[in-house]
């Protein structure tokens, strides 16, 4: 497979700014130069013109004519600038250095390359050296020549004449020199930068030049020098080695450059996001939570969603007769992990699964723990962190090569790993063995796979997977010694014989690149790949979708270079780009690289986008005047000319006039809003350059356009309005709902009891486990229809065996100490209870004795709400709850699933349980009536004998009609209390008169199913 490419304009505009800042230099290739010097010969002496005819040196680049002056060079800068939206130099900064920034994964080398072709074409320039920090980044550069002199000599009618500087082949320097072609070497700094015998050479005279020095004769064709990645190349030892090769003029492209010298062309991270050239970057943190269940181990995997209730998959420690294992499990609501982890001490103590949020991705248990996808609890090891972390990586790309797979896109996955030993080792016979992860991958990957449930249709991607070895998807590259042996990567700051050592793995990542994209498992069945986490800079595949950090993170790792192996755009299996013109509006929802992070998801965030701020600290952030003032624009006709006074306050007066941008020259939300739905009014006077003033837009400063994903959760978390929270109108309303209440409670026991035997007697269900044995065979198949809807096999016999004889419950069980945790009755009250039910229903225990005790209590707790409603009461306790309960609890919510944006809610953001609680919260955002409401967090509460209530809505009415109505509601979906379940019933009458004894009856409760149902109570 060869990948293809294509001419972009951001390359082109690049390859151009550069072109550009030499503008008024003649046309002379090294032809010309000797024509001039033989025209000349007649005004020189014999012995100038041997000195400018140098036999070892056919063409070298013409000198800048003498009127290319830095005022006329720094005339051009400007010029660049200004139409790239940069700032303009107030002079010459390292003379004629000049910096192109364009960020990882846009395809920077292959614009150099163009920008080569482009000089050559306009100025006659051929000779050129690229100068790289280490071997990884000049075989990806080498790499990078082979694979697209078919596509540039399409374009050009010409080939470059390239080269690895090789202090052993020095023939190659004089090829350079002598070339009339385009010539470019390539050289990594330490090649003459370091010390040692080899870096001498290329100082030392040497016999191919008649006893002169090669870097002396490099010198004497005034090469432009490019600079891939400076802030790795140029320490003080590289920079005055650069000088030695006198550059005609330097090139520095990067995409996090240090030293700031001339910037002409900028394409930042958020110019990449924006133009979708690069892919969306989403994160799976490791998140340890509860301390108090350190001894206890648990990590939620997933939650699965169907039309039932929701599945979730844990992986808990699990004892077999070898000992404790991790195993992942499937649980249910009411699933107790101290049976299912066949009894360990550590899950005795409430670890039963009270509910699975399926909106919100939580678990619950009886013991109050709750944890969130991801997350995990219990004395962690790193050994623990990293498992999770390689499973969390594989469950990722089955998921990404599920979505791909039909779609001709191979799916790659990168881990670094900071010590060779811990993927592959050697024994004493210096035979390879696996090392730690190895090991944990071949584990996690074969029972993932395993438990794989393919969909209708996925035949052929189950047929894919059958067809690779475990031991055969993943492979480790890395430096390799003279024996043939795994090393760990020597640094670069060694000299180059000491790095060479280093090549033979590069090659197996460079040159396989095509390789290792080719879908065929007989030909390429890697599909996970381990590398050295020093072998960062130089390592890319368009198709690394996921990349794994099983390393510490500390202060120094910067998260662009590890997420810039995996950023560049993928490849299907023709070798096309799948970029915007192939996949439209699904560009970045196809390439979305995820992070398994050693962190979690906030840390890794929250750094990342630091970066990108240091980065994009030139960028304007706010919106002024000035912003447009000078600018150019080109309008709907195709003319270009620069925004003059006038224009620009025409443009900034609309902005404000539309609400685009707010008092503290910020832009809006409205403005995000009116873009994305196609909206945005400009005045009749602009209208005709609008889409330029939207680009100047969207090239300001926005952190939140390069903030990752959460890969677990895409949540956003809500934030208080200040404005409404500081209002005497919530003031008003949280005096009054602020108090706390007690209870006392009188029921009938013996009534419960009776009531409870009766209930069981006539309702109880619960079935017995029991297995279906079927017989069948494949008979003559008539069609192929019959193989795809599944009718070849005709069954034969069936039989039922009730599994009497082999499924037995070994667990001992409280019966009655179980009832009485999940009733509150006493003892005595269950015992009776339990006494006087039928024999028949008794002995539904023994089918299955954790769904016996969870249906009986339920019964009885249904008994007992009823008896409540009649002989509870309620009084006004002196404590309060605190306004903290607003802020302190974070609420997540996604807004694709369970959150939309609202204006007079207390939150930003409301989070809803229901698409009735969503319809309801849309009627109070547009309601003249209302002035603000809340949705109550889950720390506000309301005791009752069958458990803490949280009513749903707080809502303050003002206007003419209603004055300073305090209502606190309960949607449901059908508000007729004869629909709601004896224990809801029972706090929703708890609630009535716990706000009736605290408020006086100044605070209205009540059950609704709509707006216009509260209205109706409201106004009567």
């Amino acid at each position: 497979m060869k990948i293809q490419f294509k001419n972009q304009k951001f390359q082109e505009d690049a390859a151009k700014s550069v072109v550009e800042v030499f503008n008024g230099q003649p046309y002379k290739n090294g032809l010309q130069f000797l024509l001039d010097i033989n025209l000349d010969k007649k005004q020189v002496s014999p012995e100038e013109v041997a000195d400018k005819i140098d036999p070892y040196i056919a063409f070298r680049n013409y000198e800048l004519e003498h009127y290319m002056d830095n005022k006329k060079i720094l005339e051009n800068i400007r010029r660049v600038q200004r139409e790239n939206d940069i700032k303009e130099s107030d002079k010459l900064i390292g003379k004629y250095n000049l910096n192109i920034e364009m960020e990882t994964g846009v395809g920077k080398t292959y614009t150099y390359i163009k920008t080569m072709y482009e000089l050559n074409k306009a100025y006659g320039w051929t000779k050129f050296i690229i100068v790289v920090p280490s071997i990884a980044i000049r075989e990806g550069v080498y790499k990078s020549f082979q694979m697209t002199e078919d596509h540039f000599y399409s374009e050009y009618n010409k080939k470059i004449n390239y080269f690895i500087y090789n202090s052993k082949n020095l023939s190659e320097i004089a090829n350079y020199a002598r070339s009339t072609f385009i010539s470019v070497m390539i050289i990594n700094s330490q090649a003459f930068s370091a010390t040692g015998q080899d870096v001498r050479k290329i100082r030392s005279e040497s016999e191919y030049f008649n006893s002169r020095v090669p870097l002396e004769v490099i010198a004497k064709t005034n090469p432009i020098l490019i600079i891939d990645e400076p802030q790795s190349v140029e320490g003080k030892k590289t920079k005055e080695g650069i000088k030695e090769f006198n550059p005609l003029f330097i090139l520095r492209y990067s995409a996090t450059h240090k030293d700031k010298y001339n910037l002409i062309y900028r394409l930042d991270a958020i110019d990449a996001y924006n133009k979708k050239l690069v892919k969306k970057i989403e994160v799976k943190g490791v998140k340890k939570v509860g301390e108090e269940a350190s001894d206890s181990y648990l990590y939620l995997q997933e939650i699965r969603l169907s039309n039932r209730a929701p599945d979730a998959f844990v992986q808990i420690d699990y004892k077999n007769k070898s000992g404790v294992k991790k195993k992942v499990i499937k649980v249910n609501e009411g699933d107790n992990l101290f049976a299912k982890s066949n009894y360990l001490e550590e899950y005795r103590q409430g670890f039963t699964v009270k509910t699975i949020d399926g909106r919100d991705g939580t678990i619950e248990f009886l013991n109050g723990i709750k944890i969130n996808r991801g997350e995990v609890i219990g004395d962690l090891s790193e050994d623990i962190v990293r498992r999770i972390q390689i499973r969390e990586t594989i469950l990722s790309h089955i998921n990404k090569e599920r979505e791909l797979f039909y779609r001709g896109i191979k799916v790659l996955s990168l881990f670094f790993i900071d010590q060779v030993k811990k993927y592959k080792q050697y024994d004493e016979s210096n035979n390879p063995i696996d090392g730690d992860y190895a090991k944990i991958f071949e584990e996690e990957y074969k029972d993932i796979i395993e438990n794989l449930q393919f969909k209708f249709g996925e035949d052929e991607y189950a047929d894919y997977l059958s067809n690779i070895k475990t031991e055969k998807t993943h492979a480790g590259y890395f430096s390799i010694d003279k024996k043939g042996k795994f090393v760990d990567a020597i640094k670069d700051n060694k000299t180059e014989k000491e790095n060479s050592s280093d090549v033979s793995a590069y090659e197996l990542i460079m040159k396989n690149k095509e390789l290792l994209l080719n879908r065929d498992p007989s030909i390429s069945p890697v599909r996970f790949i381990f590398s050295h986490s020093a072998l960062r800079e130089g390592w890319d595949n368009p198709n690394v979708f996921q990349i794994c950090t099983l390393k510490q993170s500390n202060a120094k790792d910067r998260k662009r270079q590890e997420i810039g192996r995996g950023m560049r755009l993928c490849v299907n299996d023709s070798g096309i780009r799948m970029d915007e013109d192939k996949l439209g509006k699904e560009v970045q929802e196809i390439n979305t690289l995820t992070v398994i992070a050693s962190e979690s998801y906030e840390e890794f965030a929250d750094k990342i986008q630091k970066e990108y701020a240091e980065a994009s600290a030139d960028r304007p952030e706010k919106v002024t005047q000035k912003l447009f003032d000078g600018r150019k624009v080109t309008d709907n006709d195709g003319n270009s000319f620069y925004i003059d006074d006038d224009v620009s306050r025409i443009i900034y007066n609309n902005l404000l006039r539309e609400s685009y941008i707010d008092d503290n020259a910020n832009i809006t939300d409205k403005y995000y809003d009116d873009k994305k739905n196609g909206e945005i009014k400009f005045s009749e006077k602009i209208e005709n350059i609008s889409s330029s003033i939207e680009e100047i837009l969207d090239n300001l400063f926005n952190p939140d356009v390069v903030k990752p994903v959460d890969a677990r959760k895409n949540n956003i978390n809500l934030e208080v309005d200040k404005e409404k929270f500081n209002s005497k109108e919530f003031k008003n309303l949280w005096e009054k709902i602020n108090s706390k209440s007690f209870y006392t409670v009188n029921f009938d026991t013996k009534e419960i009891i009776k009531n409870s035997v009766d209930e069981i007697n006539s309702k109880l269900m619960i079935n017995k486990i029991y297995f279906e044995v079927k017989k069948g065979s494949m008979e003559n198949i008539s069609s192929k229809d019959e193989l795809i809807q599944g009718h070849a096999f005709r069954e034969e016999s069936s039989s039922i065996n009730d599994g009497k004889n082999f499924v037995k419950f070994n667990v001992k069980y409280d019966l009655v100490g179980k009832i009485v945790e999940e009733t509150g009755l006493t003892r005595r009250a269950i015992i009776e209870i339990l006494k006087n039910i039928r024999l028949d229903k008794f002995e539904m225990f023994k089918y299955n004795p954790e769904k016996f005790i969870a249906k009986v209590s339920q019964i009885i707790n249904n008994q007992k709400a009823s008896e409540i409603i009649q002989h509870i009461s309620y009084n006004k306790l002196d404590d309060t709850f605190d306004t903290d309960i607003f802020t302190v609890n974070s609420i997540r919510g996604n807004l694709n699933e369970n959150a939309i944006k609202v204006k007079k809610n207390l939150y930003d953001y409301l989070v809803y349980d229901s698409k009735n609680e969503k319809e309801f919260a849309k009627s109070l955002d547009i309601s003249e009536e209302v002035f603000m409401y809340v949705k109550l967090p889950a720390g506000f509460y309301i005791s009752t004998p069958v458990g803490k209530y949280n009513p749903d809505w707080a809502i303050v009415f003002n206007n003419k009609n209603i004055k300073h109505i305090y209502f606190v509601a309960e949607t449901k979906g059908n508000a007729n209390s004869m629909e709601l379940r004896n224990v809801e019933k029972a706090k929703i009458d708890c609630a009535k008169q716990h706000f009736k004894a605290i408020s006086n009856g100044l605070i209205k409760y009540d059950v609704v199913d709509s707006y216009e149902r509260l209205m109706e109570i409201v106004k009567n």
